[in-house]
């Protein structure tokens, strides 16, 4: 054909390679070619990290994002999710880097509203509404110098080969696949937003936490102000760092020192003896404010054999805790 049909024009027609996509691929009748086989001997270089200039989620990561790495982050909904991400996003390209964000559950005006709240309505982020895996992977074919991809959420993406509805079993997994194989092949960071079922578990397939490189869970209480990023897996990073945040009027504040959080009000300004925390039988709790941090029953009984011989080794300590606070003479330095 040298016509076309839409605009009558001839010899305009331009032929287009492109790569099936996994659900469409027709089986391969010829075999496979070999690979290529390497030693374990030699030298790896640590991967390079994109800072979020986040801390919190920068140390839970490992130490920043990874270039061509999947990171899924899930939690219940209206925990923050989007809050979260849409901030970083919007730190990065302040850096300069070109970072894309696609929703699949808000419009674009919906997310510079919630940009403008958060006060990051001036970043040069670049915003997109679509579900349409196909739409998305041609969009980032042709984008170049790309960064960074946050896709809000992987349970809306919809891919047309496959017959069934968004959010399904087969759609989570067919969708993730292509997302995550373009990632590794043009060496931009993604990340994927998962919703949770009512057990706290990612919705979806199991097999969507064994296909990307890192899983995290934003949890917390929705009627309480802080929040607490944790990761259950990592292969950039160790996954024993948790991120503490705190929900404002002006989107998630980093905590940097969640200890103080659970003290008086005036104990971490003022002077004073320190506190000895200890197992009471309703909880862990602290002798010198007395509030109970963890729910802990049937151990009232060892702990007052464990006081006795405290008190037997030294009765300093008995004054000290007649008195309700801890001194500098503990346990450990009397015995």
């Amino acid at each position: 054909m040298g016509q076309c049909e839409a605009c009558g024009e001839w010899n305009t027609l331009e032929e287009i390679a492109v790569e099936p996509l996994a659900a469409s691929s027709p089986r391969a009748s010829s075999k496979g070619r070999r690979v290529q086989l390497e030693g374990l001997e030699g030298m790896a270089a640590p991967p390079p990290r994109i800072k979020t200039s986040i801390e919190e989620l920068d140390r839970v990561l490992g130490g920043g994002l990874v270039p061509a790495s999947v990171v899924l982050v899930g939690g219940d909904p209206g925990i923050g999710k989007s809050t979260l991400l849409l901030q970083a996003a919007c730190k990065l390209a302040g850096k300069g880097d070109r970072v894309l964000y696609i929703s699949g559950e808000e419009a674009v005006d919906q997310i510079r509203l919630r940009a403008l709240r958060l006060g990051v309505g001036q970043a040069k982020l670049d915003l997109a509404a679509s579900i349409n895996v196909a739409d998305i992977v041609a969009t980032l074919e042709a984008e170049p110098d790309v960064r960074a991809v946050v896709i809000d959420s992987i349970q809306t993406m919809w891919l047309e080969t496959v017959e069934s509805a968004p959010g399904t079993v087969s759609q989570v997994r067919a969708c993730a696949f292509e997302l995550i194989r373009l990632a590794k092949r043009k060496g931009f960071s993604l990340i994927l937003v998962g919703h949770v079922t009512k057990e706290g578990a990612l919705a979806g397939p199991r097999v969507l936490e064994h296909m990307v490189d890192a899983v995290m869970y934003f949890e917390g209480d929705r009627g309480h102000q802080f929040r607490i990023l944790r990761a259950a897996k990592n292969r950039f990073g160790a996954t024993d760092e948790i991120g503490v945040f705190a929900m404002t009027d002006r989107g998630l504040e980093e905590v940097s020192n969640p200890s103080a959080c659970s003290l008086p009000s005036g104990a971490a300004i003022s002077p004073g003896p320190p506190c000895l925390p200890g197992w009471k039988a309703r909880g862990l709790f602290c002798w010198k404010c007395r509030r109970c941090w963890l729910l802990k029953a049937g151990i009232m009984r060892r702990v007052a054999q464990w006081w006795a011989g405290i008190v037997a080794a030294c009765p300093c300590c008995w004054r000290c805790w007649k008195h309700g606070v801890a001194s500098s003479c503990l346990a450990w330095m009397c015995i």
